[in-house]
């Protein structure tokens, strides 16, 4: 749960308390909320009590993401009375058709779903009207058309689409955000240039599914400093890298299908344009368990690109999601998944004990597993990847990284923490800085620093600041 203010002047403003739960997808939901509360002058409150309102944006992928929403939405309406709710929890039915939030929280003020920041301001005016006060309004801030970020200044998320064309089993995020909807390119440069200006030293791609960029526009030419560009992301991935260069930023991708167009990004990354590093959720290996959760590409193909990639980039990092436990999984396809891990060599994988979700067509699927067998599997599946990514970094040691640093305290005088490029915040490890032994060496948050690698520790490396 993250609760984040916006400072202001105007000591008479309303002031609306904001939670923001679920994926990164969401976090961006919430930036743009924000931003446009903040252009109109509302402050945001660091606690429940202390607003006139609180909005709540929700997770309602899976079962747990489900009991988190509800159960802030309750904290938020026993401390404040006035709640708000967004986000896939949103449009999220109840086993009676209705709305499931509504149901159990039923003195909500509005309910509305995933990206509906117009829908979230109409209930904020309506619940909290503010005067036009012309030394608050549109009030700008560091990141220019950027808008308001959650993150910190020096990393941002860059949202490319929303939705999805895919109809996975075990999924339900397309019945809540809708079919893929690419934004315009030039909509996305631009944004992405302001961040670069406001001093972000690294871009996250996100979206749904960052390979089908532009399919739902047929890769229409959209136009960036009056030069035509197609809405497809090679395209944008080139158009990033060259714009973050001079910036000496990262560009990284993330929810990238492993769709035989993906090979044209390997170029971009072995020259530098673009991290060498793809976020891919392969979700399972077995052609079998693949065709029951009915998931995009050719699945048993997924080894033979992995080589592809390794061979034109080296360097490149896969990391990846997987289900461990899905309906009908035999021990047999589970062990092909565990081979998988060991073949390909994944860098960082994380895992899911499969968890029935209301609503999803894996659900009807013969073959439930037991509870206990599904979170064994996960614990298994868990200790390969571990070792698979554990020995891979031990590659690493008496290496020479470039790290951007997130922590340094006392300018880094007794050490920090910080992440190569093998590392997504918040999701793969970290560098942790020792002191520098140097004196005049100093480590800043958002600034890179060149350092060598002495030890590893679990999934995160430990490294000396040169």
């Amino acid at each position: 749960m993250s609760e984040s203010v916006i400072k202001s002047t105007g000591a008479a403003a309303p002031k609306v308390g904001f939670v923001s739960l679920g994926c990164a997808k969401a976090l961006t939901d919430s930036e743009l909320i924000l931003t446009q509360l903040s252009a109109e002058g509302y402050r945001t409150s660091k606690t429940f009590h202390d607003a006139d309102l609180v909005i709540v944006n929700t997770c309602g992928f899976i079962d747990d993401a489900v009991k988190e929403s509800l159960d802030t939405i309750g904290e938020a309406l026993a401390a404040n009375g006035k709640v708000i709710v967004t986000g896939c929890l949103g449009a999220k039915e109840s086993s009676d058709g209705g709305n499931l939030v509504r149901q159990m929280h039923p003195s909500v003020l509005a309910v509305t779903g995933p990206q509906a920041t117009q829908q979230v301001m109409d209930a904020v005016h309506s619940a909290l009207p503010k005067p036009h006060d012309p030394f608050l309004d549109l009030v700008p801030n560091v990141f220019g058309i950027a808008g308001i970020k959650l993150t910190p200044r020096h990393y941002a998320y860059i949202k490319i689409s929303e939705g999805c064309n895919h109809r996975c089993t075990f999924c339900i995020i397309p019945s809540m955000r809708g079919d893929l909807v690419s934004r315009p390119i030039g909509d996305v440069l631009r944004e992405a240039q302001a961040l670069l200006e406001g001093g972000v030293k690294e871009l996250l791609v996100i979206s749904q599914d960052t390979s089908a960029y532009g399919v739902d526009v047929q890769y229409r030419t959209g136009f960036w400093n009056g030069k035509p560009i197609k809405t497809r992301l090679f395209e944008l991935a080139q158009a990033l890298g060259d714009m973050a260069q001079p910036y000496g930023a990262w560009v990284r991708l993330h929810y990238v299908y492993p769709y035989p167009s993906v090979d044209g990004l390997l170029p971009l990354m072995a020259s530098g344009k673009v991290l060498p590093y793809l976020d891919v959720p392969f979700q399972h290996s077995h052609p079998d368990v693949l065709k029951r959760m009915k998931r995009p590409a050719s699945g048993e193909r997924n080894l033979e690109r992995i080589q592809r990639w390794r061979e034109a980039c080296p360097e490149i990092i896969v990391r990846s999601t997987f289900i461990a436990g899905f309906p009908g999984e035999t021990e047999e396809e589970f062990a092909h998944l565990l081979d998988f891990v060991r073949e390909a060599e994944i860098d960082r994988a994380g895992c899911f004990a499969y968890s029935p979700v209301a609503g999803a067509a894996a659900n009807d699927i013969a073959g439930m597993l037991p509870a206990e067998v599904r979170e064994e599997r996960r614990a298994r599946f868990m200790a390969v990847a571990e070792a698979v990514s554990t020995a891979k970094l031990r590659r690493r040691i008496g290496a020479t990284m470039q790290v951007l640093v997130d922590s340094a305290p006392s300018m880094g005088k007794k050490g920090g923490m910080g992440r190569s490029y093998a590392d997504a915040p918040e999701i793969d490890g970290v560098v942790k800085l020792l002191a520098p032994e140097k004196i005049s060496k100093t480590l800043k948050v958002g600034e890179f620093t060149r350092a060598k690698i002495v030890a590893t520790q679990g999934h995160d490396l430990v490294a000396l600041p040169v």
